[in-house]
């Protein structure tokens, strides 16, 4: 993508943030962002910020855009039981403000779904496999894809909702604001370089598909390069338990730490997750480039 006029909501953010940081090279970027879990400092000087709610009634900068990236949103199980009721008004209200003041120009968005309504599978996730919300926060998300099918057949927009599995890129990248809400792979390794004992809930046999940032990046990128109208996932077909992160995070930076492990807080807490990207993969040549082990690599590299 280059000569754009791009929108990307909730881009200072860890996700928002890369994406709009990459896109800037060759494309005039926006950001909008209310600094719920955003900091400016993320973004690079060449990308336009603006601190604004996709709440708003007019958002800043959002006239003339070619390419919307909807990334705002409460991005977690706890964040949207925290205050479900804002927790709808972001991540649905928010999106159909944002769709709504853009569209007129605008027939091109690319936005955050989640592929937590998957629920715990250790078998691969295809886009149209049966599901159900277990959560608000599910809920919400799937709401969101319904007003983006809505968009689609009523005004022909292209709507492409990306199912992201478990993204991250360390305390080195732009997660560290994120804080307890950062990917369990930077929060271990951070925890493990200061001394401490990664806190694991049950016995560490939990999986997740750990994707790096850069390769969510580019699918972003491809999703709107190839006005794709729909739901797909972004993830690698491959599964690491919590336990294993552990062991390679020691690996890689000469450390020796034991995780504590927790009594799991929550009956709905997600065991297993795995993706299936046949559809994207189909649809754009998309493929991970970055592979667990390189990723654990970049993720240790500042603390060495």
């Amino acid at each position: 993508m280059d000569g754009k006029r791009v929108l990307v909501t909730g881009g200072a953010g860890f996700i928002g943030s890369n994406l709009a940081n990459y896109l800037a090279e060759l494309n005039d970027v926006v950001v909008i962002d209310d600094l719920y879990l955003g900091t400016p400092e993320n973004l690079d000087d060449s990308v336009e910020f603006h601190d604004a709610s996709v709440l708003d009634d007019e958002l800043p900068g959002s006239t003339d855009i070619d390419v919307l990236f909807h990334l705002a949103a409460l991005s977690s199980r706890n964040m949207h039981e925290e205050n479900p009721q804002q927790g709808v008004r972001v991540n649905v209200e928010g999106f159909v403000n944002t769709v709504e003041q853009v569209r007129e120009q605008c027939d091109t968005v690319v936005y955050a779904s989640t592929s937590s309504i998957y629920g715990s599978r250790t078998e691969p996730s295809p886009e149209d496999m049966e599901i159900t919300a277990q959560t608000g926060y599910e809920a919400s998300k799937l709401a969101r894809e319904k007003y983006a099918e809505y968009y689609s057949n009523h005004y022909g927009m292209t709507m492409a909702g990306l199912r992201f599995f478990s993204v991250y890129q360390g305390y080195g990248g732009a997660e560290e604001h994120k804080g307890e809400y950062a990917n369990i792979v930077a929060q271990f390794a951070d925890e493990i370089v200061n001394g401490q004992s990664p806190g694991i809930f049950g016995d560490g046999s939990q999986t997740r598909d750990f994707t790096h940032i850069d390769d969510i990046v580019r699918g972003l990128e491809a999703a709107a390069d190839h006005r794709l109208d729909g739901i797909y996932n972004l993830g690698t077909g491959e599964r690491y338990d919590f336990n294993t992160v552990v062991g390679l995070l020691n690996e890689e930076l000469g450390t020796d730490v034991e995780p504590e492990y927790i009594e799991t807080p929550f009956d709905d807490y997600v065991h297993d997750t795995l993706a299936d990207s046949t559809k994207m993969r189909e649809a754009t040549g998309w493929e991970p480039q970055i592979d667990f082990e390189e990723g654990i690599e970049r993720v240790c590299a500042p603390y060495k």
